[in-house]
């Protein structure tokens, strides 16, 4: 969703693996595993400082230091992200957690101009905000205080020192084994329980599904070099086994996943959206339907909460509220089902979308660069996507798989108000590595079609508006691109006349901006510049050989039918008039403020049938599926997707 400027502060089944054949020697308790530690002399220079804490604190601690890295991979990717804490109060390489930090005083779904449902069928929705009630911090955002205790060291020395926090990542390890009365042995094999325990999951389930990841960590091995520039190695050990026996002396409950649409590879429950009738032919807080039998469904569509777990869980189960059907916990990537893929939810402001997607919330902030994304939550988002696009047959790439900031508005009146979420600091390219269809080049050098894929760490845009307006944002690596009017830097940014205001650097400011895995037509090249059609303009952005932030691809493309001057541009692709059956209200086909004119080529993500799905009533039996005659193509047409119809244009494969 669109992100204040303001501080959010402020307000396959459960892996069953042996124990691996024999221990390690008492003497790895005082180093790393081979290849886990830099070379010989290289622990005491500034970019291992970071692989030496590890080993340190391992050795205090009596902890493997291969278990360590894998945990702390699991919470940060080894990431300090300047001493910020996270949507849910993380601090350091070790994500430790105090709560206090993070709570949030509204919610985003509350906020901004977008109707959630987006059908002009039935009055918009604007609930009002609801900030849920305070309620005790449970104690897996409250780790920090508890290392804290454990290890001496100051709270303050916890969040900002990350040699510090490692120190009590591992002391708090050390204190779950010894709870479950465990050896502080050399062997990561013996410490899956303990594993589970730091995870700070409540149930089992959600758990288990931590402490395999973090042990899928340990048998494939990691190394990247973090924001803070600090080299990191894990050595892979491919025939570790794990004792998931002791997971039952954990104390856990149990989590039941009756009636959940999720991977067994996931923790998920049910905790679902109500479907109740109230006031004047008022219902709320979704539809029921019969997808996919009624209408495919082809959308996934990736939200942030812009708001804290428990206060968003309130909201969904507010019968007066908006829904949406899945959202994701930050610290362990807990999956909460709201509403069944066979029914609409309202979500993404566009209800042409909203009848053929699922949405997915995930607990964050787009405003604020370091209120960062677990990679406990992508993987686990990555897992369910997976899950969804086999279930549903959904292809898993950019046309399909959409950020919110990728809806458009259904209405010209409405594109001001659409939602910006996840934004510019989504990390779209280490997503679609989890989905294990990575980005890459598929075309020679001069092809007419790119697909953005920047170097996520090392390009950074200036954005402003995170805490305060007109204010830049701290630096921070990024996934988007920006675009302008000429290839030039100082030349104007592109604008977006569906906006109607002129274009800024501003985080919520989607008129000149690209993103990770989108592509485009080439209108143009000069030297290190390359330019797209964006828009109905040419869109310019440094794209240098050596350093490229958009590579060579290959698809289709439309572009206007021969004599015709240009073509409309629209935000749902419905059916003619015709098709409506006696008692359905034919809905408008009504295009955007954009238009293609002849010469310009858009890339197409998808063919799509005219369809409307009449639904305005609490029962269901005069709920129907319109379908026409006329065809779509789904292109990329700005930052966000949009259609045109099939009988206006020519299509056109590009094979590069």
């Amino acid at each position: 969703m669109r992100g204040p400027a303001t501080d959010p502060t402020s307000a396959p089944g459960p892996r069953h693996l042996r124990r691996s054949a024999g221990p390690l020697t008492a003497a790895a308790l005082l180093l790393p595993l081979l290849g886990a530690a830099p070379a010989h002399g290289a622990a005491d220079s500034s970019a291992h400082r970071l692989q030496g804490a590890f080993a340190t604190a391992a050795a205090d601690y009596h902890v493997p230091a291969s278990v360590l890295l894998a945990v702390s991979y699991l919470q940060s990717r080894w990431d300090q992200h300047g001493g910020a804490p996270s949507v849910s109060g993380g601090y350091g390489p070790m994500h430790l957690t105090d709560a206090r930090t993070a709570l949030a005083g509204a919610e985003h779904l509350a906020e901004g101009a977008e109707d959630a449902r987006g059908d002009s069928a039935r009055a918009a929705l604007h609930p009002a905000v609801r900030t849920p009630a305070e309620s005790a911090v449970p104690a897996r955002l409250r780790t920090l205080p508890k290392a804290a205790g454990l290890t001496g060291l100051a709270a303050g020395r916890l969040r900002t020192d990350p040699a510090a926090n490692v120190a009590g990542g591992a002391a708090l390890l050390a204190a779950a084994q010894r709870e479950l009365g465990e050896p502080l042995n050399a062997d990561p094999a013996d410490w899956y329980g303990a594993v589970a325990r730091f995870s700070g999951a409540d149930d089992s389930a959600t758990a288990a599904a931590y402490a395999d990841d973090v042990y899928d960590v340990l048998r494939t091995g990691e190394a990247r070099t973090t924001d803070d520039g600090q080299a990191v190695v894990l050595a892979a050990r491919p025939g570790l086994r794990a004792d998931t026996s002791q997971l039952r002396r954990t104390g856990l409950r149990t989590l039941s996943r009756d009636d959940t649409e999720c991977p067994r590879s996931v923790s998920c429950e049910s905790v679902p959206a109500p479907y109740a009738e109230f006031g004047d032919d008022d219902y709320g807080n979704h539809d029921l339907g019969d997808r996919p039998a009624s209408q495919r469904i082809r959308y996934i569509v990736i939200h942030d909460t812009e708001g804290t777990w428990d206060g968003v869980l309130n909201l969904v189960q507010d019968p007066t509220y908006v829904s949406w059907n899945y959202t994701i916990r930050s610290t362990d990537g807990l999956i909460a089902q709201h509403v069944k893929a066979k029914d609409v939810a309202w979500h993404a402001g566009n209800w042409d979308v909203n009848s053929r997607s699922v949405g997915i919330e995930h607990e964050g902030f787009l405003a604020d660069p370091d209120a960062w994304y677990t990679e406990a939550m992508y993987r686990s988002s990555a897992r369910l996507v997976k899950y969804l696009a086999a279930r549903y047959d959904i292809p898993l790439d950019r046309q399909h798989l959409l950020g919110h900031d990728n809806v458009p508005g259904p209405t010209a009146s409405t594109i001001p108000g659409m939602h910006t979420d996840p934004g510019p600091y989504w990390d779209w390219r280490h997503y679609f590595e989890l989905l294990g269809h990575p980005f890459q080049r598929t075309a020679g050098k001069r092809s007419a079609l790119v697909t953005v894929l920047p170097d996520y760490a090392s390009n950074q845009p200036v954005y402003t508006g995170c805490t305060t307006a007109g204010e830049p944002c701290a630096a921070h690596g990024s996934g988007e691109v920006r675009l302008y009017t000429d290839h030039d830097v100082t030349a104007p940014l592109v604008k977006d006349i569906g906006l109607g205001t002129a274009p800024t650097e501003g985080v919520n400011d989607l008129s000149s901006r690209v993103s990770t895995g989108q592509q485009y037509a080439v209108a143009d090249r000069w030297g290190d510049w390359t330019a797209i059609w964006y828009l109905g303009q040419k869109a310019w952005f440094r794209n240098p050989a050596k350093t490229p932030t958009a590579v060579p691809a290959k698809g289709f493309v439309v572009t206007p039918r021969d004599g015709t001057a240009s073509v409309p541009v629209y935000g749902r692709a419905y059916p003619e008039k015709e098709a409506y059956p006696a008692g359905i209200p034919a809905q408008s086909v009504v295009a955007l403020p954009y238009t293609i004119a002849a010469g310009q080529t858009y890339v197409v993500g998808d063919e799509m049938p005219g369809e409307y799905y009449y639904s305005v009533t609490f029962t269901t039996e005069s709920h129907r599926v319109v379908v026409g005659k006329d065809l779509y193509y789904e292109i990329q047409y700005g930052h966000r997707v949009a259609f045109v119809r099939a009988a206006d244009v020519r299509l056109e494969g590009v094979a590069g």
